[in-house]
């Protein structure tokens, strides 16, 4: 058994707890432990069923972290409340029997070791709704100025159903059932790519007002369980016609396109920004991955004054709506949310983000990164040196990450470095489209994980705690 305060302030405090079995295989679990002063206690935790009375604190194990083998450890923790003093707590209780770090006999229930620990804490059990959320310094914090990172998924299909008669959500479910298995995995945070001409009511079914509430509603579900929905401008309207071969050149919102065109992007973020305004728990992702370097030959300069600027685009023939554009946009209704603006390279590129970086009253806004194995900084030694120093100076977060094949390694290797340098990440795709080759997560909405690429990440995310 280990107890941890991992961070304390004035009246309150994290406590992190980790059990290992000594016994028997645990198929269900009970801990028992007493504050030493009247004045601490439990306001919340996460990864069990917690309740005290009086100074006797309870916390039962849940439907997926109940079965517990022998030598295997399950973390749990909660944020507390203290007044006075705020000693650690000496006596533990699993099942009724004391912990003591030693093997129990054969009679008894299965003991805890005092040592065991995984690396990280699991996150709030979501019974609460998503914090309200902004940027402080290189942080993204709650109302409360606590540091939060957004540790999740991305959730395909808002962008192209709509267009391609699969109706909203390519038939896939967005109710409590589809939310309660993206809470077995601890997710804290799902990204819902977005079509403008869906949401602008121009193409595709549903599409307008039907669009909009479908939106809205299952975003408001995601708040409503502690996570944090990030709304995605992924396909717009811009005919390319003189773009390489493998670009799609639809005039159409049926593609990824450069950039996003001035006629409806900005439209599009305004009536967004009019429907969740007023909830920091949203996010918006302004879009999703560009890449006007193509239009000048790859010429990064050209690129990152088009990102940033917009307007004629050297090698696009359609009027571009920058990231500027699409802040004022957002700003100009009052919404005060969270923006994440992306760089170059299908938002590979970061490395002069900073100095292209837009306007913002509010300074308010997050840089998109995008990682996966086949990009051109696909290393621990390119996110170092790339990365890591705008880490340093903002809120980095992985907007899209994955391999191009079925296995964990790359995965495993980018959301270490990103826990190490205070990164987020959300992975592509919670769709269950088979991994034959890479970046999808699992094989039905019920969250049963595809084998590695799957089974990796959820192991790795029920480690995480977004508040760590």
């Amino acid at each position: 058994m280990k107890y941890k305060v991992a961070g304390e302030w004035s009246g309150g405090f994290q406590g992190d707890v980790s059990i290992t079995n000594l016994g028997d295989p645990l198929t269900s679990w009970t801990l028992e432990f007493d504050f030493p002063n009247a004045g601490q206690g439990v306001n919340n935790g996460w990864s069990a069923d917690w309740s005290q009375s009086g100074t006797h604190v309870t916390a039962k194990s849940l439907s997926w972290n109940a079965n517990v083998a022998t030598g295997a450890s399950v973390s749990i923790g909660f944020i507390g409340k203290w007044s006075g003093s705020n000693p650690v707590p000496t006596a533990f209780k699993v099942n009724g029997v004391a912990c003591t770090g030693q093997s129990p006999s054969p009679s008894a229930s299965p003991s805890a070791s005092p040592s065991a620990s995984p690396s990280a804490s699991p996150s709030p059990d979501p019974g609460g709704p998503a914090p309200q959320l902004h940027v402080s310094g290189n942080k993204i914090v709650t109302a409360a100025g606590k540091p939060y990172r957004l540790l999740g998924v991305s959730r395909s299909s808002g962008e192209f159903a709509c267009v391609q008669g699969k109706g909203m959500w390519d038939s896939g479910p967005v109710d409590q059932a589809s939310v309660d298995a993206m809470k077995s995995w601890n997710i804290h945070a799902v990204r819902i790519p977005l079509n403008e001409e869906c949401w602008l009511g121009l193409n595709g079914s549903p599409s307008g007002a039907a669009y909009q509430q479908e939106v809205k509603k299952y975003a408001d579900l995601l708040v409503a369980n502690g996570i944090t929905p990030i709304l995605d401008l992924h396909w717009t309207s811009g005919a390319y016609s003189n773009g390489p071969d493998w670009h799609c050149k639809d005039a159409t919102a049926t593609c990824q396109k450069p950039m996003p065109d001035a006629q409806y992007a900005p439209q599009f973020w305004t009536g967004v920004a009019k429907t969740f305004k007023g909830n920091n728990a949203v996010v918006f992702d302004l879009f999703n991955e560009p890449y006007p370097e193509v239009g000048s030959d790859w010429n990064k300069t050209l690129g990152w004054q088009c990102l940033r600027d917009g307007g004629t685009c050297t090698g696009i023939p359609y009027e571009v709506a920058g990231m500027q554009d699409l802040v004022d946009a957002v700003r100009a209704t009052g919404a005060t949310n969270l923006l994440m603006v992306g760089g170059l390279e299908w938002a590979n590129d970061m490395r002069e983000w900073l100095a292209y970086k837009p306007n913002d009253p509010l300074n308010n806004i997050a840089a998109s990164w995008h990682s996966y194995s086949f990009n051109a900084c696909a290393t621990a030694s390119c996110w170092d040196s790339q990365v890591a120093p705008l880490a340093a100076e903002v809120p980095v977060v992985t907007g899209e990450f994955g391999a191009d094949n079925c296995g964990y390694d790359y995965m495993d290797q980018l959301t270490k470095w990103a826990d190490k340098n205070g990164v987020s990440y959300l992975a592509w795709t919670w769709s269950p489209w088979g991994c034959s080759t890479g970046a999808v997560l699992i094989k039905d909405y019920a969250g049963t994980p595809e084998p590695g690429i799957g089974e990796g990440y959820k192991a790795h995310l029920l480690t995480q705690n977004p508040y760590a």
